[in-house]
C-alpha cells in the first residue's frame, strides 16, 4: 500500500468534505495525509477536527491537517480535490433572483442558464489561479474537480494549464440505481454506454443480462409504465427528488434516455421551465431556492457539530462519489473505470476536439482515458452540440473579461427567450458580482 498526500480545496465545506473523508477512510489501501484548505478558518478547523475523528473511528492510517494557506496545502500533493463556489450562497442568490425578474426560471442555476453563466464567470478565474498554483507547487498532481459548472471549470483548467484534470459527477449513479431496481438486476448485470456533457449525458446503449435495455425500458413503459423511484422526500429534499418525467419525455422524443437528474436536465431545454408548465411543476421539477440551500447548509453545519460533540452518532461507510476510488487506484498502480469529464480526444467523434465531454473512462497510472463511443445520434447531437459551443464561449469570456462573448452565450441559452432584455439581465448580473469579476471592469 503506497502512501500518498491529497488536498481538498474548499475543505471547509460542511456538506461535501465529511462525505469525502469518510470515503477515503473506508478505502483499505489509502494511507498518508489529507490537507483541508479553505478561506473560512472556522469551518476548516471544525472539519479538520471531524476528519481526525473519522480517521480514528475507521482506524485509517491517514493524518488530517487544516490550513488557510493554499501554497502550504498544495505542497507535495499528489491529488487536489476541488469543491468551491466563489461568493457562496449570497452570490447564488443573484444567479437565481435576477433572471427570475426577467421571467427566466431555473431549477438549479449552477450549470446552464443565466445562473450557470454567472457562476462560471465568477469561478473560472479562481479555479485557473488554483491550477496555476499547482503548476508551481505540485505540477504532477491530479486535479479532481467536483465544482459546478463542472464542464466549463474543467475546460478552463485544461485550456490554460498542464495540470492533469478530471471532472467527476455523481448524477449517473442515481439513474443507474433506478434501472437496477426496475429490472431487478445485480451491478454486474447492467452495462451502460453514456456520452454528452455534464448534466446532459445520454444513455446510448443499455445492456441488461445480455439484452437491449432501452428496448426493455420501452416495453416496460408500454405496459405498466411505473418507474421504481426512491421514497418521496420531505422538507428541503423535495426539490432534489428525481421524478423521471423530463427524462421519459425526452426518451419518447429522441429514443435515448438522459442519464442525470431531471432538475439538471430540464435546464438544457426551452420546454420544461416555463410559465405554462408551472415553472417545471407539470414535469415534477421543483426549484431549489436560496432559502432551501440555506436550510441545507444550516443542517449540515449543525450535523457536523453534533458529530464533534458526540450528541449524534457519526455515519460510516461509502457514498456514491468516486474521488476515493480514483485516488486509491492511481496511488496503488491500478486502474478504475468510472464516468469522467475529459477533453474530447476522440471519445465523441462529432463534437469538437478538446471540448470537455462526459463518457465512461479509465483512470490509472498512465493517465485518464475516455472510452470512445463514436458519433452521437443526430437527435442527441442536436441537443448537446449547442451547449458545447456555448461552454467554449463562456470559458473564453471568463478568461478575457469579454462581455460580448458572455452576451452571445446568454442569447444562445435555451432558457433565455427575450432578445431585448437579455443584455440588461447580463449587466445586472455583472454589476451584482462586480467584486468577483475584475476582468469585466
Amino acid at each position: 500500500m503506497a502512501r500518498t498526500r491529497g488536498c481538498i480545496v474548499g475543505g471547509g465545506s460542511y456538506n461535501w468534505t465529511p462525505t469525502l473523508l469518510r470515503d477515503i477512510a473506508a478505502m483499505p489501501d489509502i494511507a498518508g495525509t489529507v490537507v483541508l484548505h479553505d478561506v473560512d478558518p472556522v469551518a476548516v478547523e471544525e472539519i479538520g477536527r471531524l476528519g481526525r475523528k473519522i480517521m480514528d473511528a475507521a482506524a485509517a492510517d491517514i493524518a488530517v491537517e487544516a490550513t488557510t494557506d493554499l501554497s502550504a496545502a498544495l505542497r507535495d500533493a499528489a491529488f487536489v480535490v476541488l469543491t468551491i463556489t466563489t461568493g457562496g450562497l449570497e452570490a447564488m442568490r443573484h444567479d437565481l433572483e435576477i433572471p427570475r425578474r426577467y421571467g427566466v426560471h431555473q431549477s438549479v442555476g449552477d450549470t446552464v442558464g443565466p445562473g450557470g453563466l454567472s457562476r462560471a464567470l465568477r469561478n473560472i478565474p479562481i479555479v485557473v489561479e488554483i491550477a496555476r498554483a499547482m503548476e508551481r507547487v505540485c505540477p504532477d498532481a491530479w486535479l479532481l474537480n467536483l465544482s459546478n459548472p463542472l464542464t466549463t471549470l474543467t475546460r478552463a483548467v485544461t485550456k490554460t494549464t498542464r495540470i492533469k484534470t478530471i471532472g467527476l459527477c455523481h448524477e449517473l449513479a442515481g439513474v443507474r440505481r433506478t434501472l437496477l431496481r426496475l429490472f431487478d438486476a445485480a451491478e454486474d448485470e447492467l452495462e451502460l454506454t453514456v456520452a454528452g456533457v455534464n448534466h446532459l449525458i445520454w444513455l446510448l446503449a443499455v445492456t441488461i443480462r445480455g439484452e437491449d435495455g432501452l428496448r426493455l425500458l420501452r416495453d416496460h413503459l408500454a405496459g405498466s409504465g411505473e418507474i421504481p423511484l426512491a421514497p418521496v422526500a420531505e422538507g428541503y429534499g423535495a426539490s432534489f427528488q428525481d421524478r423521471w418525467r423530463v427524462k421519459l419525455a425526452l426518451f419518447d422524443a429522441y429514443g435515448y434516455l438522459p442519464a442525470a437528474g431531471d432538475r439538471h436536465v430540464a435546464e438544457f431545454f426551452p420546454f420544461f421551465l416555463t410559465e405554462q408548465t408551472g415553472c417545471g411543476a407539470d414535469f415534477g421539477v421543483l426549484p431549489t431556492s436560496i432559502a432551501t440551500r440555506y436550510e441545507i447548509a444550516d443542517h449540515a453545519r449543525a450535523r457536523v457539530r453534533a458529530w464533534l460533540d458526540d450528541s449524534e452518532p457519526m455515519p460510516t461507510g461509502r457514498s456514491q462519489e468516486q474521488v476515493a476510488d480514483v485516488i486509491a487506484a492511481v496511488a496503488n498502480g491500478r486502474s478504475h473505470r468510472t464516468v469522467v469529464n475529459l477533453p474530447n480526444r476522440g471519445q465523441i467523434a462529432n463534437l469538437p476536439r478538446e471540448a470537455v465531454v462526459e463518457t465512461v473512462g479509465v483512470v490509472g497510472p498512465t493517465g485518464a482515458h475516455g472510452i470512445a463511443v463514436g458519433n452521437l445520434p443526430p437527435g442527441v447531437l442536436s441537443t448537446v452540440q449547442p451547449h458545447v459551443i456555448n461552454q467554449e464561449m463562456i470559458v473564453e469570456a471568463a478568461l478575457a473579461g469579454d462581455r460580448r462573448l458572455a452576451l452571445h452565450a446568454l442569447l444562445n441559452d435555451p432558457l433565455v427567450r427575450d432578445f431585448e432584455t437579455a443584455p440588461r439581465m447580463l449587466d445586472d448580473l455583472l454589476r451584482a458580482h462586480a467584486a468577483y469579476l475584475p476582468r469585466f471592469r
